[in-house]
């Protein structure tokens, strides 16, 4: 299901979240708003999914104590040894010239 919603179905998701988990904590919109410094039209638009800039929304959630949902949305990537092995290019020997002699 998650791969199929559009942008304004994850707002509006993200913004019912957000509103049960303020909601939970007896938290208005106002003091929300006041607590990540953010506008009052910020917090409603968000909870709205109308959506709003990723630094409004970082700090609303810091305020919400949710930061750690911003690393679920963006995971450190690593690559494997294996796969940078693959990656890299083989080395070649420098060819010997013809008449030269290596000692």
């Amino acid at each position: 299901m998650a791969n199929s919603m559009t942008a304004e179905e994850w707002e509006a998701t993200l913004g019912r979240q957000l509103r049960d988990l303020r909601l939970r904590r007896n938290v208005d919109q106002r003091q929300l708003a006041e607590q990540a410094g953010v506008a009052l039209n910020v917090v409603k638009n968000i909870e709205a999914g109308k959506g709003a800039t990723v630094k409004s929304l970082v700090k609303v959630l810091r305020a919400l104590g949710r930061v750690e949902w911003i690393d679920s949305l963006a995971p450190t990537v690593s690559i494997s040894p294996l796969q940078m092995l693959k990656s890299k290019p083989s080395r070649q020997r420098a060819s010997r010239g013809k008449g030269t002699s290596h000692v």
